[in-house]
């Protein structure tokens, strides 16, 4: 009679008889694979630049800890082994510098393996298991390590891509307060234009923009005058005020600089204000 065990984390067995065969090397060649992908996603994301020899030692590491799952120790034990040996292949991979730059590496490696993992965990119950209401059983179909290994750098390519988007135009997000007078003040998200370098033509003050829709008091209080500018277009006439100071969060406070009003909305998302480069600069 057959007797039927699963592994974790193990795609390869065969049994015969009372006897299971478990397939080291190939378990090694796809841990080794998936850490080896994991390293380069978190170099790629941070900007890392690892040198490749260092990522495939790291890899290699990595893919040696599946041998700890035959050795007899407890459920705890084994998981600060992990944690060790994932910090060792960070320190290989990676090097040291301080304790934020390794914790920053270390952080960034899990969270890629909680996203991979989480996708192939989704794959394999689409394929694995028929789901009648609310019950899932299983159907005898299992993903194929092959499989496994071609989906793998295609899901961290879009998770990489969408990171970069992310750190990319997230980090000139910002939270602004317009301070018009003491009890005027413009709560505004606003988003930093590198190519927004607008300036009047007298004193050269810097001028941010905002949607006129998003002024909630009146500019004609605050003397409005015109400020030319130029765009694909042609030439126009930018009606503008003189604020009393604006906080950035996270920057300052700046002073000395214009606020524009545009008829168009801003075509970015959740902004509300577009600021100047040269306001950056203080």
């Amino acid at each position: 009679m057959y007797k039927t065990t699963e592994i974790s984390l193990s795609f390869f067995y065969s049994i015969d008889g009372d006897t299971m065969k478990i397939y080291l090397d190939l378990l090694f060649i796809l841990n080794f694979a998936f850490d080896f992908l994991l390293l380069l996603s978190t170099s790629v994301l941070l900007r890392r630049n690892a040198n490749i020899h260092h990522l495939l030692i790291g890899a290699f590491i990595g893919g040696l800890s599946i041998l700890s799952l035959f050795i007899p120790m407890s459920s705890v034990l084994l998981f600060f082994i992990k944690i060790l040996i994932s910090i060792i292949m960070i320190l290989i991979s990676f090097g040291y510098r301080d304790l934020k730059y390794t914790f920053r590496n270390l952080g960034y490696f899990y969270m890629t393996s909680i996203v991979l993992g989480g996708f192939l965990y989704f794959l394999n119950v689409q394929f694995s298991y028929k789901q009648e209401g609310i019950v899932f059983y299983h159907n005898g179909l299992s993903i194929n390590y092959i499989v496994l290994l071609i989906l793998s750098p295609i899901i961290l390519y879009f998770y990489i891509k969408q990171g970069l988007f992310l750190k990319n135009n997230y980090s000139h997000y910002y939270k602004i307060k317009i301070h018009f007078d003491e009890k005027q003040v413009l709560t505004l998200s606003a988003f930093l234009d590198t190519g927004n370098t607008l300036c009047d033509p007298y004193f050269h003050r810097p001028v941010i923009i905002i949607n006129k829709k998003k002024m909630i008091y009146d500019i004609n209080q605050f003397g409005m005058f015109l400020v030319p500018y130029k765009t694909v277009s042609g030439e126009s006439l930018l009606p503008c005020v003189k604020a009393s100071y604006l906080e950035i969060d996270k920057v300052g406070r700046r002073e000395n600089f214009l606020v524009g009003f545009m008829e168009e909305s801003i075509l970015i998302d959740g902004i509300d204000c577009i600021l100047n480069e040269k306001i950056m600069e203080g």
